[in-house]
């Protein structure tokens, strides 16, 4: 890619290499036609003499020799380290003797992606995916919250206090029940008593209901290996509602990511995001 700046791109190189060489003209003259100067003009004529029209494309600024380049040993332990242990350039650095800086770019130049953007549990690069319509894919998840008692709890009344009004006032969970749209990232959310089967599948019932409202009809539904889920009370009910129900691999949350993350966004931009004083004005 030529730089901003630079006067001739590609075909004007070729156009002043072409007078030069092939239509005689001198290289002043040439310079002062196409506005460089003679030692530009006289560079891409002796690329073309060279090369021919391919010598007019840019090359690599790379110095063809670099004595204080790390050693490729070096370089294999960085790569090797990062593949094994999963760390990044700064501790790469303190195993390896090395700057920081200088194993971001051995990791750059041997094409490893950043930490953020890898499984963690394999190392790998994450692959971002996205269903072609809404309705095609619906992630189901459940968060469980624990309950405020009335008069709140820990976070707004302190450690202590927030601990005797727990136990005067009794505690308990709620269950906040998500489906969302693989395409659209639409969501819906209800905070249900429990999570056994028959309040899954009657949740079912009402986020189909509830899409279809608004012009979306499901068609699979990926939950994880939960025991609701698992049962045929919920697959009695895809089958009613025309749904194929999907199911993550054991062990692999990261395959329901979208849902697990609207969770988390519930919960710092609502659950937790200032102290209540009873459950029920949290809900």
């Amino acid at each position: 890619m030529s730089h901003r700046n630079a006067p001739l791109t590609p075909t004007g190189r070729l156009r002043l290499a072409r007078c030069v060489v092939e239509d005689r003209w001198p290289v002043r003259r040439a310079a002062e036609r196409f506005q460089v100067s003679h030692t530009t003009a006289a560079r891409w004529a002796g690329r073309y003499r060279k090369h021919g029209a391919a010598g007019m494309q840019d090359r690599s600024s790379r110095p063809h020799h670099q004595p204080r380049r790390t050693p490729d040993i070096v370089e294999e332990r960085v790569v090797r380290l990062r593949r094994e242990h999963r760390i990044g350039p700064v501790r790469l650095a303190a195993r390896t003797g090395i700057a920081a800086s200088t194993a971001h770019r051995i990791l750059h130049r041997h094409g490893l992606p950043v930490l953020a953007a890898t499984d963690r549990a394999t190392g790998e690069p994450v692959r971002r995916y996205e269903r072609a319509r809404p309705g095609e894919l619906v992630h189901i998840d459940v968060k469980k919250l624990g309950r405020i008692p009335d008069g709140g709890g820990h976070k707004a009344l302190g450690r202590a206090a927030g601990r005797k009004n727990q136990a005067r006032t009794g505690h308990g969970y709620l269950y906040l029940h998500t489906a969302l749209d693989d395409h659209s990232h639409l969501a819906y959310t209800e905070d249900l008593p429990d999570e056994k089967a028959a309040t899954c599948a009657a949740f079912l019932h009402r986020a189909a209901a509830w899409f279809a409202a608004r012009g979306v009809t499901v068609e699979r539904v990926l939950t994880d290996n939960a025991w609701a889920y698992t049962k045929n009370t919920w697959r009695d009910t895809c089958h009613d509602l025309g749904i194929s129900p999907r199911w993550t691999r054991p062990w692999r949350p990261q395959t329901n990511g979208k849902v697990e993350r609207f969770h988390r966004t519930l919960l710092d931009e609502w659950a937790y995001l200032r102290p209540y004083n009873s459950n029920t004005e949290r809900s």
